[in-house]
């Protein structure tokens, strides 16, 4: 008898565990069926955690190597900056032509690319040269209208602009680098860059893990006032060890003011960019940053940031 209880028992439990296994196996096939809606857009937790610190694993590395070529040429002088800002003055100009090509205008990419090359150029030797580059600039597009049926003044002007924005605007990089050529310039440009650096990560990262209410929904809908705090405090900080390190007499009080106006000015730089893609539906304005699209999707914070450094810079004594 206790033979055959045994033998009962042990094939009822033979029998139970394939049952529950089938069971499990069944529960588990239903959940992977209800979250696939989720997988196939990415939208379970560990594929967002992975996408996440993917792209900022990108977005560091390639702005490692940015501000590794910029920090050797401040730390080469003058001319090596100028060099390198014209470069990337070309590059920026020619990627705001190719949005405003894409918006169906036809500015002179010859005149406006040539000028901002020479805004750079300019910067360094004589501070009216900006001013001569400009005239001969708007000399050179009023001659280019008048002489070609097909160009509209919308052509002119936008020409005109991008010259403007991207070398203008980027010569005060070369400005402030003039303005002491030994270390203490390099040190104040690196200074105003970084900050500019620090301000953007420091929103990136306080933005995306607190970000709650939108800044710019229709502009930038990533962008939050939670950002802009940690930016600001970022920007703030950078320019706070400028003054504590005693950088060409920069104090506190101008290093607030700078850590603020910059800070803002770049957010207001990011979002004008990001209102020309939008204007035209591109979501870069090209491809050669890793993880940041084109250089100028890289330096539109710096253009504003740094025109506003020099402000600040030049009214506070320092320049």
């Amino acid at each position: 008898m206790s033979t055959r209880g045994e033998d009962t028992s042990t094939t009822s439990g033979a029998e139970h565990q394939p049952r529950s296994l089938d069971t499990a196996s069944e529960n588990l096939e239903r959940r992977r069926e209800a979250r696939e809606g989720e997988r196939v857009v990415g939208g379970l937790r560990g594929q967002k955690a992975r996408s996440w610190t993917e792209r900022f694993l990108t977005r560091a590395m390639s702005g490692l190597i940015y501000a590794a070529l910029i920090l050797a040429c401040l730390l080469l002088g003058r001319v090596a900056t100028m060099l390198l800002v014209s470069a990337m003055a070309w590059l920026c100009c020619s990627e705001f032509y190719r949005l405003e090509r894409l918006a169906g205008r036809m500015p002179n990419e010859v005149i406006g690319l040539s000028a901002a090359l020479l805004y750079p150029l300019g910067a360094l030797v004589r501070s009216d040269a900006l001013t001569a580059i400009t005239l001969l600039l708007m000399l050179v597009c009023g001659v280019w209208y008048v002489l070609t049926p097909r160009a509209s003044v919308s052509d002119a002007s936008i020409t005109i602009f991008g010259a403007l924005y991207a070398g203008l605007m980027f010569s005060a990089v070369v400005t402030i680098r003039a303005s002491d050529p030994g270390f203490e310039g390099a040190l104040l440009t690196l200074g105003t860059m970084g900050s500019v650096w620090v301000n953007d990560a420091s929103a990136y990262l306080v933005g995306s893990r607190l970000g709650r209410h939108k800044l710019a929904p229709r502009i930038s809908p990533n962008k939050s006032w939670e950002g802009l705090l940690g930016g600001l405090l970022g920007s703030c900080g950078i320019w706070l060890i400028v003054a504590a390190l005693g950088v060409r007499g920069v104090g506190v009080p101008i290093a607030l003011v700078a850590g603020v106006l910059c800070g803002i000015a770049g957010v207001i730089g990011d979002l004008f960019e990001s209102r020309l893609k939008r204007s035209v539906g591109v979501k870069d304005a090209g491809n050669l940053i890793p993880g940041h699209g084109g250089l100028l999707d890289r330096s539109d914070s710096m253009l504003f940031a740094c025109m506003t450094a020099y402000f600040v810079l030049h009214f506070g004594g320092i320049l």
